[in-house]
């Protein structure tokens, strides 16, 4: 509340006596107002701000006093107990106020950033003392809520009577587990949370209140930290990376306290190294009385010694009420679910199913094992899950009514198709999770989306990654690092280009077949050279790669009559990747060499070497070749190609040199992999580090997102029946055909908005993009924004949507109701408007938004009016945003709805309705981010 304002008396003329002299903005209400109304409207105020008003007046000051008088719930961090206290406080100061609350009971909110330890003569400070001293002051405290380890501890000691409030949660933690942070609990400590992380414990004793135990990085320093622990109203333990005792019989303790808290609900333990079959024991001894019989939640992970027996009997007695079960590798097997199944039970609320977990911190640590168990956590090696196709198929069998399956690093799993059957159908699944799966053959996952029912969101990682490069030269089934005989490498390699066409791009993992190598024709074709030719053929063959130009076409004989050495040579369109050892050097020649391709009677190849990795031993042994033979590489070669007769030209891929020296380097077409989803209810697909080259929306009616980052290979998308698909998200994907993509989603029909969000990593050329936007055949107003804050900034990306459909509502109101001319793009559009602006109103934003430009483009309409409007009286202020902190801030502006924006654009309305121009119904706005367009990826939280 700010000072008065002075009353400006008015000039009067004309002798007028005004009706008011004093205008309402002059008058001090609070004043006015009795101290029981002040002190309940101090109810909702901070405590904060309560104090700051003792300042302003006297009849203010006595009500802060009142108020305090009689405040029974205080809370020094206004509710947001993430926060700190007010910094500021001293011994006294702090003493001060709380005696001024001599009926406070609950005190929340201590979070002191900083205590001193003890007190210092003659030095004002804030410290432990001090503060038990000020609490001690307060004769109705009941309890206080803090998350400062000492403090805790000495609230422990000095004042056991005083409960702690809400939630401990210490602020210090870290791994490796700080020394200074320690805490001794006392026995039967009144406390219902206790949350630790990165703390020494000397033990964990009986405390009979605590209902919720989180122990993460704790260190328990004594021999036996379990001997007295007995929590009987427990309901969440939780105990994740903790250094214990090494012993797995010290634990025993801690499974029987457990199966002693009969209110027991969430149950994790992960590296844990309890004693192997010892949980089945314990639920044999305690089932009866209701040990373990309410659990909804069990998580396993990383417990080494733990059986299938254990898990085994936990699920079993909790079947009642279980709802989610994460399950460790080394458990994850089908012996677990056949078990169960044989078991005949019952699951009636059970949702959640994680095979194969791993806890986030082993999976983002960059620490070895051996680091690990340096800093006192349990030795533990996780191998990947053995669960085949057949324990998937129990799996549903036995949890008929399971929603959410996430599964990791299994890669016994081959057919997803194979897990339904008549018993087995997976009819409530909703959501899919697979990661590091990499044996699971695609077309079969397709079938499986396809047959589920419910099916709402599919999530991969790490999926179908694509074959490494030249795995088929050295006899590797691609992407498995199990290899054949070298003896087998040439023959199962010979008819690799013809499978490629025959099959259409099959799967590189089923490429099995083994042709006898065609010798002949290589015999006839070294037989036409001279005896130093022979051995530059054959050296080139081994030590040279058949590269390929970047945009042409491969040739293919016209008849089998045609020497192979007499090949016309042309460039080839594919997208080629090349590996090699090191030690090469890059050589580069213009002129074509031809060389003799082996594989097949029916095509032959030559290509143009434009650029020719060659080891550094190799360019001598070429040119002494060519003293030796007293002709040149290049004349020889002319006078090949002189002889080649005309072809028939055909569209070819080439994949790879058939040397099979794994010296040589690899120049091979990416694998083609396409995901085909078809299903009535699957809402979106999220794809991360996938293999995937094609995306294919076969017959989705409810998708609603695709989202994918960091797809190397991803291409193609194509849309066949997908309506509402409104968002596409694509970040730094390398390969990513961003004209195909973008023309593929504006060709959909306009059912809905659209907005697309691309990170491409190559250099994209502005101009021509916005020229095939704005002049094809898309029935959509177009935005492109170009980002160009590097960190990425999501500000203007979070907020377009917030306005971008408001210029489609406006339309579709103007169209409905207004009779409004409705927009087209025919092909007669597209020959009336030839060239620029294409028969659209485009016009440029540029800006700047914490720093870096942005710049838009965009033919939507009413948005400058709309930005150059006043605020009306909707106004809001509570958004951080406006014009000068993104593109558009229709909050500021109060513009919440089509119908207060068309008011405000009236004008601009009749004009547009009197030019007789049309508008379209749906619009689509396109954000490209240009941060990793130099091809290497910018770190970002926010994918």
């Amino acid at each position: 509340m700010g000072p008065r304002k002075k009353s400006v008396k008015t000039c009067l003329m004309n002798n007028e006596i005004p009706e008011e002299t004093i205008s309402d903005e002059t008058k001090d209400y609070m004043n006015q107002l009795s101290h029981e109304v002040l002190c309940h409207i101090f109810r909702y105020l901070p405590l904060q701000d309560i104090m700051c008003m003792e300042c302003l007046s006297r009849k203010l000051k006595e009500a802060v006093t009142l108020y305090l008088r009689v405040v029974r719930v205080v809370d020094l961090c206004a509710g947001r107990w993430w926060e700190y206290m007010p910094s500021g406080f001293t011994d006294s100061s702090f003493l001060t106020l709380l005696k001024k609350m001599p009926d406070v009971e609950q005190l929340y909110g201590l979070h002191p950033r900083y205590l001193e330890r003890r007190r210092v003569r003659g030095h004002e400070a804030f410290s432990i003392p001090g503060v038990l001293e000020a609490l001690q002051a307060c004769p109705n405290l009941v309890g206080v809520e803090t998350s400062h380890l000492e403090l805790v501890e000495s609230i422990w000691t000095y004042m056991p009577h005083v409960h702690i409030l809400g939630k401990f949660r210490n602020r210090n933690g870290a791994f490796p587990i700080p020394p200074e942070n320690k805490l001794k609990i006392p026995i039967g400590a009144k406390i219902q949370t206790l949350h630790l992380v990165g703390v020494n414990v000397p033990e964990i004793p009986c405390i009979p209140m605590l209902r919720h135990l989180y122990m993460k990085w704790v260190r328990l320093t004594k021999p036996q930290p379990f001997k007295d622990f007995l929590c009987i109203s427990l309901r969440t333990f939780v105990m994740r990376n903790c250094a214990g005792p090494t012993n797995s019989l010290k634990y025993v303790p801690l499974v029987t306290g457990l199966a002693s808290a009969r209110n027991l609900e969430h149950l994790e333990m992960v590296r844990v190294p309890f004693l192997g079959g010892l949980i089945q024991h314990v639920v044999e001894d305690s089932w009866r009385s209701g040990g373990f019989r309410n659990l909804h939640t069990i998580v396993l992970g990383a417990c080494k010694n733990a059986l299938e027996v254990d898990l085994g009997y936990l699920i079993i007695t909790a079947a009642r009420r279980l709802h989610e079960v994460r399950i460790q590798p080394s458990l994850t097997k089908d012996g677990v679910f056949s078990a169960l199944k044989m078991a005949e039970l019952e699951f009636p609320q059970f949702e959640t199913l994680h095979l194969g977990y791993v806890d986030e911190f082993l999976l983002q640590s960059r620490m070895a094992n051996a680091d690990l168990v340096k800093y006192g956590l349990a030795d533990v090696v996780e191998n990947p899950g053995i669960i085949t196709d057949i324990g998937m198929k129990a799996v549903n069998e036995v949890f008929s009514c399971i929603k959410y399956l996430a599964i990791y690093n299994c890669p016994h799993l081959h057919n997803p198709y194979n897990w339904i059957s008549d018993h087995s159908r997976w009819t409530r699944l909703v959501d899919i999770n697979l990661v590091r799966c990499h044996a699971l053959k695609l077309d079969s996952f397709g079938q499986f989306v396809e047959l589920l029912p419910s099916l709402e969101f599919i999530s991969l990682d790490q999926m179908f990654r694509e074959p490494p490069k030249g795995c088929a030269r050295v006899g590797l089934s691609a992407g498995t690092g199990i290899g054949v005989s070298s003896a087998l490498v040439s023959n199962q390699n010979s008819n690799n280009d013809n499978d490629n066409n025959a099959q259409n791009n099959a799967n590189i993992h089923d490429n099995n077949h083994h042709h006898p190598d065609d010798s002949d024709e290589e015999n006839d074709f070294r037989q036409d050279l001279q005896p130093g030719e022979q051995q530059f053929a054959a050296d080139a063959l081994n030590e040279m790669e058949d590269m390929v130009q970047e945009d042409g076409e491969v040739v293919a004989e016209s008849g089998p009559e045609t020497p192979a050495h007499s090949q016309a040579v042309i460039p080839v369109d594919v997208d080629e990747e090349q590996a090699g050892p090191s030690g090469l050097q890059r050589v580069v020649k213009p002129t074509p060499i031809t060389v003799h391709d082996s594989e097949s009677d029916d095509e032959e190849d030559s290509l143009e070497l434009q650029e020719v990795w060659i080891p550094k031993n190799g360019a001598r042994r070429y040119s002494e070749r060519e003293e030796k033979t007293g002709e040149s590489v290049q004349s020889r070669e002319l006078s090949e190609i002189a002889k080649t007769k005309p072809r028939h030209a055909m569209k070819r891929k080439r994949t790879a040199d058939k040397s099979t020296s794994t010296s040589d380097p690899v120049i091979e077409d990416d694998h083609v992999q396409v995901l085909v989803l078809k299903s009535k209810n699957l809402v979106g697909v999220t794809m991360t580090n996938c293999g995937i080259t094609d995306l294919v929306l076969k017959d989705c009616p409810k998708m609603m997102f695709i989202h994918a980052t960091r797809c190397r290979v991803l291409k193609h998308l194509k849309v066949e029946n997908a309506p509402i698909v409104n968002r596409f998200d694509y970040a730094q994907c390398k390969k990513l055909n961003m004209d195909q993509v973008l023309d593929q989603i504006l060709r959909m029909p306009p059912e809905r908005n659209r907005i697309i969000y691309l990170r491409p990593m190559q250099q994209v050329d502005t101009l021509t993009l916005e020229q095939k936007l704005f002049s094809g055949p898309y029935p959509y107003h177009i935005c492109i924004i170009h980002e160009f804050s590097n960190p990425p900034n999501v500000r203007n990306k979070v907020r377009i949507r917030s306005w971008m459909d408001t210029i489609a509502n406006i339309n579709q109101e103007l169209i409905k109701y207004e009779f409004f001319p409705e927009a087209r793009r025919t092909e007669d559009d597209l020959k009336k408007y030839p060239k620029y602006p294409w028969g659209r109103e485009i016009y440029t934003l540029e800006g700047v938004v914490d720093g870096a430009p942005y710049s838009m483009i965009s033919d939507f309409p009413w948005l400058r009016s709309l930005r150059a409007a006043e605020p009306n009286s909707f106004a809001r202020y509570d958004f951080e945003d406006d014009e000068e902190s993104t593109i558009y801030a229709p909050r500021r502006k109060g513009q919440l709805s089509a119908d207060i924006c068309m008011e405000t654009i009236g004008e601009e309305i009749s004009e547009m309705r009197q030019m007789k121009k049309g508008v379209f119904q749906r619009v689509v706005a396109i954000f490209i981010h240009y941060c990793d367009v130099n091809g290497e990826p910018v770190e970002d939280d926010y994918i």
